[in-house]
């Protein structure tokens, strides 16, 4: 496997395992993910609500035909966490240390990435270049 495979592998597989490891959380109602989403105002149908949209990125992501999909989707979910962050949340929430914020902020970079490379995929932006 050459260094540009694995770049290729990791820049799906990180994104993905994020979006996945928070899913115990959120399915299982952990404390934390109640607090964020009572801050939010959709506590407990937009923390389930998002868990259900996060698992189906995830797995667009890891799909080679829809990677485009996955990335774009989990540009506009990650937008949303870190809009979240900046003006209800706060960087720090429950003395995490920002954890969530840059995991988040990694997901965005990544799943930008992707669909940067990608593009010539998505349909409607195929006739623009």
């Amino acid at each position: 496997m050459n260094t540009r495979s694995i770049v290729n592998a990791l820049l799906k597989i990180v994104p993905a395992v994020i979006l996945l490891q928070t899913l115990f959380f959120k399915f299982s109602a952990a404390p934390e993910s109640v607090y964020i989403f009572k801050q939010l105002n959709m506590e407990p149908w937009g923390r389930i609500g998002l868990g259900i949209i996060e698992l189906i990125v995830a797995i667009l992501i890891l799909v080679p035909k829809t990677t485009w999909l996955g990335a774009l989707l989990g540009v506009g979910i990650m937008l949303g966490a870190i809009l979240s962050h900046l003006t209800k949340l706060g960087i720090v929430v429950r003395n995490d240390g920002g954890s969530l914020f840059i995991l988040a902020l990694v997901t965005l970079l990544f799943c930008l990435i992707l669909a940067w490379q990608r593009r010539s995929n998505i349909p409607f932006v195929k006739n623009l270049f």
